[in-house]
């Protein structure tokens, strides 16, 4: 079937977007916060024993990010004054309290990221869907004091009944289609996608490539580069995508600083958050 979501616009054909301050790229991090349940396969760093329940390795490896690599995460950012956009799974919310709280301390933008990143979107009854989803928003706003305007789907998953869903409890805006370098409007009303990185992605550098710290960096500032020399005549989005159980790895510490510290130096970029992102396209 042909696609009813979104029409074929060309980025060349488009009227162009001004970014505040006269900035050329807006810039933002997407910091995935996800719970995993315990026994059902997920994210694996090692596929031997991935279907195995229960998953030590893996789940282990998973588990780092809420124990430890957020930690060490929030501190970098903190270092260059980035409020993340906050992809959080609901269940966060009730088993990770410490996590909201440094969160809500630094006033980060809450997207909706499902119930937790075992379930992806199409594994949800099409006659519980609605339900599911109200249950997710609800409980972030209730978690966070903040009801969720941005939606990414655990593996960036929807049915094709969830863009109308969604609009139908207030969310404005999507990450998971990952098509463009401008946000767009959807055939859904007050609906737009906003661009994701699933190449800007630590999973899909690290882990899928095995790419090194100073790869990543080098990539990094090549996009930021490339697309501020694109964005003369319209503003770009560059968005970063982060997993605090790949990102988090000591090793890779020093190298999300580097990328980073080449960021918020850049000439001309807003260094912002998704829904703010969002809003100025309104």
């Amino acid at each position: 079937m042909d696609n009813e979501l979104f029409d074929y616009s060309p980025i060349t054909d488009r009227e162009p977007i001004r970014w505040p301050g006269g900035a050329r790229v807006a810039f933002y991090v997407g910091l995935n916060i996800e719970h995993f349940e315990v026994d059902r396969p997920a994210t694996s760093i090692f596929e031997g024993t991935s279907r195995l329940t229960p998953d030590p390795l893996n789940y282990g490896w998973r588990d780092y990010g809420a124990r430890v690599g957020i930690w060490r995460t929030i501190e970098t950012l903190d270092r260059h004054g980035i409020r993340a956009s906050a992809l959080l799974n609901s269940d966060v919310g009730e088993r990770y309290p410490q996590i909201i709280r440094a969160g809500r301390e630094r006033d980060w933008a809450w997207l909706a990221h499902g119930k937790n990143n075992s379930i992806f979107q199409p594994d949800i009854p099409a006659e519980e869907e609605r339900a599911y989803l109200t249950d997710v928003v609800d409980t972030i706003e209730r978690t966070t004091g903040h009801r969720p305007r941005g939606w990414m789907g655990p593996g960036l998953t929807e049915s094709f009944r969830t863009p109308e869903l969604l609009a139908e409890l207030g969310l404005d805006y999507v990450l998971d289609w990952t098509n463009d370098d401008q946000p767009y409007p959807l055939n859904v009303p007050g609906l737009l996608s906003v661009p994701y990185s699933i190449e800007i992605n630590d999973i899909s550098l690290f882990v899928s490539k095995s790419l090194t710290g100073p790869d990543f960096v080098r990539i990094v500032k090549d996009q930021l580069d490339q697309l501020h020399a694109e964005s003369a005549d319209s503003g770009r989005v560059m968005a970063i995508a982060l997993h605090p159980f790949v990102i988090g790895q000591p090793f890779r510490a020093k190298y999300l600083d580097q990328a980073l510290e080449y960021v918020v130096n850049h000439s001309d970029v807003w260094v912002t958050t998704s829904d703010e992102i969002a809003s100025h396209c309104r």
